[in-house]
C-alpha cells in the first residue's frame, strides 16, 4: 500500500492533481481522474481519512436518522429503496453514511448530540414523526439537512406528490364506473397519509362523488394487519364500496386477504388500488394496481439537496416534489352493472 507520493510518481500527476482527482474536484477531466484511479486501485492505495479530514476540515460522513415510532421505519420496501438510492449517490462522491443507533434515547444521548459527536458533515431524515422532538430539534439545527416524506418550511424537503396521486387513484376507480368508491387511509399524523386523503377528498369533490364518513377509514401506520382490519369494517357495511383507494401497498395486501376471506373475489367483487409500488405486490394474487413512487429520484433528489447545502456550508430550504405514477395491474376491474 502506496502513499500518495507514491501514486503521484506512478501516474506521473502532481500531488495536487492526484489529490484532486481522489476528491472528486471537477477541475480534473475524466480521463485524468480514470487514470489515477486505475493506479490506485492497483497500488490497493487508501487515503488516510483522519488527513483526508484535516486538509478538507470534512469528516466525509453523513448521518441518517430514521423514526420507529410508528413501527415501520426501515423494515418497509420504500424506505429501503429510498436509502439504497441515497447512499448510492453520495457514496459516489466519497461519502459514507452514519446510521444513529435506535438505542440513543437509552444513553441520554439525542441524535443531534450523536451527529455533532460523530462531526457528521449533513443528515438526511426519513420515515419522519413530525411530532417527534428530536427530529424537530434536528431540523431546528444549523447542520445541512434534507427530510424526505414530509414537508417543512424551515428545512430543504423531498416528497412524492401525494395529493396528485390519491386524485390518479380516484380518478381511475371512476373511468372504470365506480361511484362507491371507499379510502383506507395512513394515520393524519404522517404528512402522506394526510395528503393522500386530501387528495382521496379533492377528487370526490371534484366528481361530485359523497365523501362517506363510513369509507374513510384511518389504518394507522401502513401495515398488512392494519390494513386488514380496516377492510373488515368496510365488509361490515349494508352498503359495501365497489372499489377502494389504499394509503399503501403493505396495506392492501390485507385489504385482498380480507376480502378473499370474506368469500368475495378481488377484482371481481371489489377493485382495489394500492399506493407505493413495492416489489412484493407483483407477486401477490391477484397483481395489484397501485400509485408508483419513484425511490431512486427520491433518493437522489435527497443525495443532490444535501450536497449542494455541504458544499455551500449552509443551510438551504429548498422542497422538491416527487411526480408518481399509475401501474395498471389485475386488481382493479369495470364494476358491476
Amino acid at each position: 500500500m502506496g502513499t500518495i507520493y507514491d501514486l503521484a510518481k506512478k501516474t506521473g500527476f502532481s500531488i495536487t492533481t492526484v489529490s484532486k482527482a481522489l476528491n472528486n474536484y471537477k477541475d480534473v477531466s475524466d480521463k485524468t481522474r480514470a487514470k489515477i484511479l486505475q493506479a490506485a486501485a492497483e497500488m490497493d492505495y487508501l487515503p488516510n481519512a483522519h488527513a483526508q479530514s484535516l486538509s478538507t476540515k470534512k469528516s466525509w460522513a453523513i448521518g441518517v436518522m430514521f423514526s420507529e415510532a410508528n413501527e415501520v421505519g426501515m423494515k418497509h420496501p420504500f424506505f429501503n429503496g429510498i436509502i439504497e438510492s441515497f447512499r448510492h449517490a453520495t457514496e459516489e462522491q466519497g461519502y459514507d453514511l452514519i446510521f444513529a443507533s435506535r438505542n440513543l434515547r437509552n444513553r441520554d444521548m439525542s441524535y443531534l448530540e450523536h451527529f455533532k459527536h460523530r462531526a457528521v458533515d449533513g443528515i438526511v431524515v426519513i420515515c419522519s414523526d413530525r411530532m417527534d422532538e428530536q427530529v424537530q430539534e434536528l431540523m431546528r439545527s444549523d447542520i445541512p439537512i434534507v427530510v424526505v416524506d414530509m414537508d417543512s418550511a424551515n428545512c430543504s424537503v423531498v416528497y412524492s406528490d401525494n395529493i396528485e396521486g390519491a386524485r390518479l387513484a380516484v380518478n381511475y376507480l371512476y373511468e372504470l364506473g365506480h361511484r362507491k368508491i371507499a379510502h383506507i387511509a395512513g394515520d393524519e399524523t404522517i404528512d402522506a397519509g394526510a395528503a393522500r386523503i386530501k387528495g382521496y377528498e379533492l377528487a370526490m369533490q371534484e366528481l361530485n362523488l359523497p365523501i362517506r364518513p363510513d369509507y374513510l377509514v384511518n389504518a394507522g401506520f401502513f401495515s398488512v394487519e392494519e390494513g386488514k382490519q380496516a377492510m373488515e369494517r368496510l365488509l361490515e357495511l349494508d352498503d359495501q364500496p365497489t372499489a377502494v383507494f389504499v394509503a399503501g401497498d403493505q396495506m392492501a395486501i390485507g385489504v385482498i386477504e380480507a376480502i378473499h376471506e370474506h368469500g368475495l373475489h378481488v377484482p371481481n367483487d371489489i377493485s382495489v388500488i394500492g399506493y407505493d409500488d413495492i416489489e412484493m405486490i407483483q407477486y401477490i394474487t391477484p397483481k395489484l394496481t397501485t400509485i408508483r413512487q419513484d425511490t431512486d429520484e427520491i433518493g437522489e433528489a435527497a443525495a443532490e439537496l444535501l450536497l449542494e447545502q455541504m458544499t455551500a456550508k449552509e443551510r438551504l430550504t429548498e422542497r422538491r416534489i416527487i411526480p408518481v405514477r399509475l401501474v395498471e395491474r389485475a386488481s382493479c376491474a369495470p364494476v358491476k352493472q
